[in-house]
């Protein structure tokens, strides 16, 4: 089989990281991760890192390989993916890449070029307007300074309005541009997209059965470790899905179940917003995730023969 890279996307907790897995073992691959999250030490069992028995023996990279004290940006990681792709590559072996977020999985695919940072300064006075002014003043903000970018973004994305204002104050534009590769077709290497296809509903009890685990099994714990050290954690890590929801659990403001039902939430919100990347993506090869690990794995590894 030529060597090509292989990519899977789907929801979160449609089994694309088994599927990742039983593939590799079949096909002599190594897993590259593009989830935003699974990026951070520290925070293991909140953002379902893969455990040791997990893995299956597969080597897999760029998973809590960043401090969560150190703010970490899809441009960092397009270089980091890249560079481990390559390697994987060299090695004679297929690069298996598992999103997770979407953003993430085209930035590791694609040549992206990527908006300028802006001064942390900044951004804090941004982010502190937008709150005081709220959803629809801020939106009517961000229409006076790019109208363009606030015709694609709902009043109520606060952290897209924000960052569309962000990129206004240094004279870009959140809006894409003629040149932009981020929907494109075009990938650095020959790439095989494969989109996982599962019910709705299959996911929603998934991640309801798989909420509870995370939380039993030393998601709470992780984040009051965290928040016991002496540096805070960057503004990123601080946005994986349950830290601030554990954190007002660990104060006091609200009981385990609430605090359940709020990640479970934020997470069914999080597989819908991934479905819409996935409707996005160019080129990608429909999967019936429906059914079994071993039989996703295996349709895949018989396209790939085609």
């Amino acid at each position: 089989m030529e060597r090509s890279v292989v990519a899977i996307f789907g929801p979160t907790a449609s089994g694309k990281s088994a599927v990742a897995v039983a593939l590799a073992q079949a096909i002599d691959g190594e897993i590259v991760s593009a989830d935003s999250m699974q990026i951070y030490r520290g925070l293991e069992r909140l953002t379902n890192q893969p455990s040791t028995g997990e893995q299956g023996g597969i080597p897999h990279h760029l998973i809590g390989h960043v401090e969560p004290t150190v703010s970490y940006d899809v441009a960092r990681f397009a270089t980091d993916a890249h560079t481990v792709i390559d390697a994987i590559i060299a090695r004679d072996r297929t690069p298996i890449v598992v999103g997770g977020s979407g953003l993430y999985l085209r930035a590791s695919l694609a040549e992206v070029t990527f908006p300028p940072h802006v001064d942390p300064d900044e951004r804090a006075r941004i982010a502190a307007e937008v709150e005081r002014l709220g959803p629809v003043d801020a939106h009517a903000w961000l229409i006076r300074e790019d109208a363009e970018a606030a015709a694609r973004i709902a009043p109520a994305d606060t952290r897209r309005v924000v960052r569309a204002l962000e990129l206004a104050s240094v004279g870009k534009s959140l809006a894409p541009t003629g040149d932009d590769q981020l929907w494109t077709q075009t990938t650095r290497l020959p790439t095989r997209i494969f989109a996982l296809r599962i019910d709705r509903a299959r996911v929603h009890a998934q991640i309801n059965a798989r909420t509870t685990g995370l939380l039993d099994n030393g998601g709470i714990a992780e984040v009051e470790r965290l928040l016991e050290q002496p540096t805070a954690l960057s503004t990123t890590a601080a946005r994986a899905h349950g830290v601030a929801d554990v954190a007002r659990l660990l104060a006091g403001e609200i009981d385990r179940d609430e605090c359940q039902r709020l990640l479970s939430v934020r997470t069914r919100q999080y597989a819908k917003r991934q479905d819409t990347w996935l409707r996005k993506l160019p080129n990608t090869e429909p999967i019936d995730a429906n059914r079994p690990i071993a039989a996703i794995a295996a349709d895949i590894e018989e396209q790939l023969r085609r």
